[in-house]
C-alpha cells in the first residue's frame, strides 16, 4: 500500500482569484511584505498497490482524468509506502 499526497495548482498563465481574495484580506490584516497568493488543492490517496511503478501510474491518471483540469492546472505527487 502506498500513500500519495498531491498537489494540484493553477498553472502560471491562469487567473487565481481565489487567491487575489486572499492575499487581499492578507494585506488588509497587516501583512504588507505579501507579493502574492496561489491557490490550489490538496490530496492524500491510499492505494492497494504493492509496485511502487504501478502505484504512480494509477495515481497520475487519477489526477489527469478528475483531480486536475489538465488544461488549467498541473499537479504534483509523494509517493511513500504507508
Amino acid at each position: 500500500m502506498f500513500l500519495a499526497r498531491v498537489v494540484v495548482t493553477l498553472k502560471p498563465m491562469v487567473n487565481d482569484p481565489q487567491g487575489d481574495t486572499i492575499g487581499n484580506g492578507l494585506r488588509d490584516l497587516g501583512f504588507d511584505t505579501l507579493e502574492s497568493v496561489r491557490a490550489g488543492k490538496y490530496f492524500e490517496l491510499r492505494v492497494a498497490e504493492t509496485d511502487e511503478g504501478a502505484a504512480k501510474e494509477k495515481i497520475a491518471e487519477m489526477c489527469d482524468q478528475l483531480l486536475a483540469n489538465p488544461i488549467i492546472e498541473d499537479f504534483s505527487f509523494q509517493l511513500e509506502p504507508a
